[in-house]
Order: C-alpha cells, then structure tokens, then sequence
C-alpha cells in the first residue's frame, strides 16, 4: 500500500504522462491510485483517528449537493469523479504515515520530486526550454506541466516542501549536505518563478519558525528586513500595493466571491462556477470555498486545515512526557521535529493558498494527509496526547468561520479603499 500511494505522488507531482510518449494513452494515475485503494481496503491499518477522515468525505458530499442545488444534477457525479480520487489519495496516504520512518519517507519523496521540477525550472530559465517541451512563461517565470504549468502552483509546491528539505539536512542525518543543497535549489527554484505568493510564503515560514526559537520581536524585525530584501530581489514584489493592477484585480476578485456568498449564502454558486459570475477566477482559497460552496462547506474546509495546525501546534507544544520513560528521550524529540517541520509546511503551503485559488489541489490534501497520519501515529506512541474529535470538537468552527467571512469582508473593504 505505502509503495504504490508514493508512486501515485511521484507521478502526480513529476508527471511523466504528460509529457512521455505514449504514457498519455495510458490511465496512469487512475490504475496506481486505484491499486492503492485495493490495498487499502484489504489492509489493517486502516484509520478514521483524525477528524480530518470525516471531514472531506462531508466536504465532497457539500460538493455534489452545491452543484445540484445550482441547477446541474449530473455535477455531483462530475464532482465524484474530480474530487473522489483526491479523498481516496488522502485516505490511504494518511493511514500510511502513522510511523516516523514512513514520515520521514514521505517528506523525502515530495522533496525529491520538488527538486525536479526546480531542475527543469533551472534548466528552462538557461535555455529557455524544458526537458518536458515547456517554454519558459511570460516575463520569464519559469513553469511546469500539467497542474503545475502555472508558476505560482510551482512556488506554492516549493514553499510547503522546503521546511522539509531543511529538516532531512538536519544535524547526523544520512545525506544531509544532499538534502541541504536540495533546500537552496528548492529557494533558488521559487524565486526563478518570481510568484509573490511564495516568496511571501517562504518569509512567513522563515519568520514562524524564528518565532518558536526566539520570540515575535526577533521574528518581526527580521520580517521586515526579509521583506524589504524581497523587494529588491524580485521586480514584481516592488510593485506589491493594493493599487497595482494585478492586486487591484485579486481584490476585486475576492469582492466577487464576497457577492457570490451574499447571493447563495449556503452552499454557494457551485464548484467551478467562480468564473461564471466573474472573470478572473477567486486569486484566495479561502474566498474560493466560500463562494463556490457556501457557509456549509467553508465551515468543513476551514475545519479540515485548521485541525492540521491544531494537531501540529499540540505535539509541538507538549510537555516532555518522555520524562519517566527512561530510553524515549529521542523518540520525543523526533516527534516534535518531525510536527515543527510539518507545522512550517502548512504555514507556506496556506500562505501561498491565500493567494491563489487552490481549493481543491492535490498537492494541498497529501501534505495534509501526512500531518493527519503523524498525528495519528503520534497519539498511538502517546496516549497522552489529546484526542481530535470533530463529532465532539465541530462546533468550535461555527464561530470560527463566522469571524473568518467578517475578516474577509472588513480585509476586502479595506483593501478597496487603498486603491
């Protein structure tokens, strides 16, 4: 089961099929995922731990409902066949990574498929062509295939991978100067793709991480410090106000999303829908869900990335409870490593999605599956560790997303008077 869910990943990310002659003839995907889910099915580690394993199942079903309920029956089957295969991936890599070794493995494959498409972003950007066929984008941002042919989705995929390229390099690890040299690439590849999103993420990972070691006063000064080198690094984060155009035209885009919640309060205009009402597509994630599934799915989509950062935010907070357990020390001290690296990477992966509309990617739900799994496994090694219930835990999100859409409103409203 963890071999063929790891070469769903490797081919989801590298995709050979899409450029590879012949392999395009071929459903790949659908036939390594859907061996994985056989062996899934028949295994016995099976898990339904994390809330996380209830939620998307619930946030699929908000899908197809949202589409029906705007009109168009046949798109709840069209959803099933989009978005189901995204569940069953977070289903079996999920219950794969309730071990440190399968983690760490895990990281390890992502980090090396990131580190190919930033070698083909380099080799693009020196010769103008990849070795997949792809030219070089506009203005010189280097891009990929398939779902990463945007640079942002590329800067995005770089931002959640680099915490774990850092982590594999750590102090006596196997390869460690090999998986350091992957983390510049992985720095050098985002800013070869000059998106703002990530090179903001990656700031907003350097400075969370500064933060748990030496306190907001340090991470704030050094913030803006980052920010202003960023400025000088790359041309288009000079041009980073709320009046240029391309941000002026995000904010109009998210005011859209704002209309389409007001109009269809509930379960939203439908998956998909977003640039039937308005030209550009949400540029926000969150304003994404909200518009496209309503109040029903962003309280579940806002529930399911936020257990990831409760989850990895508890472990990372917890008392050494190796203390009286002579032997375990290091156990412990793997595991925190292991939330803190995981917790860093939803940080930039989060961040970048604030500026892009990537709801429904791949990439965001297997990282996700990984952190559902590390938690997982951890409570199984330490029982102490607080259980995650969302039968029990659900209602907090209610709130929760009530001030998420009052923030998006006052943000949007903000934002629309500096321009």
């Amino acid at each position: 089961m963890f071999p063929l869910i790891l070469l769903y990943v490797v081919l989801t990310i590298i995709r050979p099929q899409d450029y590879v002659p012949g392999l395009d003839l071929v459903p790949i995907l659908p036939v390594v995922l859907g061996l994985a889910f056989l062996a899934w099915l028949a295994s016995r580690d099976k898990t339904f731990e994390a809330p996380q394993f209830i939620i998307l199942p619930c946030f699929l079903l908000i899908l197809m409902v949202s589409q029906v309920s705007n009109g168009w029956t046949g798109g709840a089957l069209d959803e099933l066949a989009h978005f189901g295969p995204v569940v069953i991936a977070f289903f079996v890599l999920g219950a794969c990574c309730t071990t440190q070794r399968r983690v760490r493995v895990a990281m390890g494959v992502i980090v090396a498929c990131s580190a190919v498409l930033a070698l083909h972003g380099v080799g693009q950007a020196q010769t103008g062509m990849g070795w997949t066929g792809i030219p070089i984008g506009e203005g010189n941002r280097i891009q990929y295939v398939g779902i990463f042919n945007d640079p942002n989705d590329l800067g995005l995929l770089f931002a959640a991978a680099l915490p774990m390229a850092v982590f594999l390099g750590r102090k006596g690890a196997r390869g460690r100067w090999l998986w350091l040299a992957v983390a510049v690439l992985l720095l050098y590849g985002t800013y070869l793709t000059n998106s703002r999103g990530a090179m903001l993420a990656v700031l907003v990972t350097a400075g969370c991480y500064i933060w748990y070691r030496k306190g907001i006063v340090v991470a704030g000064t050094l913030g803006i410090i980052g920010l202003a080198a960023l400025k000088v690094l790359s041309s288009r984060m000079e041009e980073l106000d709320a009046g240029e155009e391309s941000a002026a035209g995000r904010v109009d885009a998210w005011y859209a999303g704002l209309e389409m919640f007001r109009d269809s309060p509930l379960l939203g205009v439908g998956p998909g829908n977003f640039t039937e009402y308005n030209e550009l597509t949400a540029h926000n994630s969150f304003v994404l869900a909200l518009a496209e599934t309503g109040f029903l799915g962003f309280i579940l989509w806002l529930a399911f990335v936020g257990y990831g950062f409760w989850m990895m935010l508890t472990i990372v907070r917890h008392p050494h409870t190796a203390a009286n357990e002579p032997g375990r020390e290091a156990e412990w001290a793997m595991e925190k490593q292991l939330a803190l690296t995981l917790l860093l990477s939803l940080c930039g992966l989060f961040a970048c999605a604030f500026f892009l509309s990537r709801t429904y990617m791949v990439v965001l739900y297997l990282i996700t599956a990984v952190v559902a799994g590390h938690y997982v496994g951890a409570r199984r090694r330490w029982p102490e560790l607080p259980t995650f219930r969302f039968a029990r835990d659900g209602w907090r999100w209610v709130p929760a997303a009530m001030c998420s859409i009052a923030g998006l409103f006052v943000l949007v409203a903000v934002l629309l008077r500096t321009q």
